[in-house]
């Protein structure tokens, strides 16, 4: 049977639902330390250390802010589905915290829901950020089989680092933050393109086998994703700012090789060079959750007034509308292909768009779990 091209899919079928899943975060200060303990079980981690990774989250009250940025972006998703005539109900889940990721599968089965698309709140190829989501809709669907319940088909949306509708918003808040900073530094700023370190050896396997190698696809995406950004703003303001993309947020065992530099040491290095000032630039983070405001907002920022050094950080995407249509643009794509269509895929820079199933081998288990949602799913 030949392709047929869709180049306007306005149909969302075989879907009768998305999932939003999320990481999840403490609302209060009596959440932490369990919330702590869901993140790193089977890890051996003493709740003494919990109590005392717990402080950035006491800082800001006990509460992250990561589930009520989620609550925002389900309404802007819903929002925009109303707009664009798309009757699809959107759900939330989560990892680590409620609403659980197994009770939000439960109520859409409940509901009637069969067949649904997952958005991942992580944009790019990695084990934490890839298939740990993937473990966590097996262990789920394991869950709904053991109670008798029909499983529903889960499909994951595709990697969306380099759609447009995710680049936009960040090139517009690099735009702003290099405006908010004083004219007679704001030429010379360097842009510090940051992402969440993770060990070297899961960058290494991140990604397809065939991408495999140093840094995997996790860091050629982010280079990747760090010159559409620089370019993009050389064209807009005629400044070619020099830049490069560093990491925040470690939180490995000390001899453990993980990706470096990391923030506070570049800014460090930055001021020692002369540079007049510098835009973070947290390219690897949906929305401002815990980690932007502490590792970027706090400690980046209290190492740059130790120094002297003029700063700016520069917005995620988070519920941008922009975003919400892109995700939109994922969904129908994503539909279109699974009846059988060809459609043009949205993708900036020199990647290209990423795949729709993860193939085996794709950024490997730390250890032999099950994954939903690739080609090496226990659930069709």
């Amino acid at each position: 049977m030949a392709e047929q091209h869709d180049p306007a899919p306005r149909d969302p079928a075989p879907y009768d639902a998305l999932l939003l899943l999320s990481f999840g975060g403490p609302e209060g200060p009596d959440d932490v330390v369990p919330f702590l303990e869901n993140v790193t079980r089977g890890r051996g981690i003493p709740r003494e250390r919990l109590e005392e990774v717990g402080q950035h989250y006491f800082l800001f009250g006990g509460v992250s802010p990561i589930n009520d940025q989620n609550r925002a972006l389900l309404e802007a998703l819903r929002n925009d589905f109303a707009g664009a005539d798309l009757d699809l109900p959107v759900y939330w889940g989560n990892r680590n915290w409620a609403p659980y990721l197994t009770d939000t599968l439960r109520e859409m089965v409940l509901d009637g829901r069969r067949r649904v698309a997952v958005l991942a709140t992580s944009a790019y190829a990695s084990y934490s950020g890839c298939r740990q989501y993937r473990e966590n809709l097996a262990d789920a669907l394991a869950a709904l089989e053991a109670e008798g319940l029909p499983l529903p088909r889960v499909d994951k949306l595709r990697h969306y680092f380099n759609h447009p509708g995710f680049i936009a918003p960040m090139v517009e808040g690099v735009l702003a933050s290099l405006a908010d900073l004083p004219e007679d530094v704001r030429a010379g700023a360097h842009l510090a393109f940051t992402t969440h370190s993770i060990p070297d050896a899961a960058a290494d396997s991140s990604g397809p086998v065939a991408e495999h190698g140093d840094g995997g696809a996790y860091v050629k995406q982010h280079l990747d994703v760090a010159r559409v950004i620089v370019d993009a703003i050389r064209e807009e303001t005629g400044t070619d700012h020099p830049w490069r993309l560093v990491y925040q947020s470690r939180s490995g065992a000390p001899h453990i090789p993980w990706l470096e530099p990391d923030i506070c040491d570049h800014l460090e290095e930055l001021h020692g060079e002369g540079v007049p000032a510098a835009v973070m630039v947290p390219i690897g983070f949906v929305s401002d959750h815990m980690e932007v405001l502490y590792d970027l907002d706090t400690e980046a920022t209290a190492k740059a007034a130790e120094l002297g050094f003029a700063v700016r950080r520069s917005a995620t995407v988070g519920a941008d509308p922009r975003f919400a249509a892109a995700v939109r643009d994922l969904l129908l794509e994503r539909a279109a292909t699974e009846r059988g269509k060809v459609v043009e895929r949205c993708a900036l820079g020199a990647l290209g768009p990423s795949h729709d199933l993860c193939p085996i081998g794709c950024c490997p288990a730390r250890s032999e779990r099950p994954a939903a949602a690739g080609a090496d799913s226990p659930y069709a």
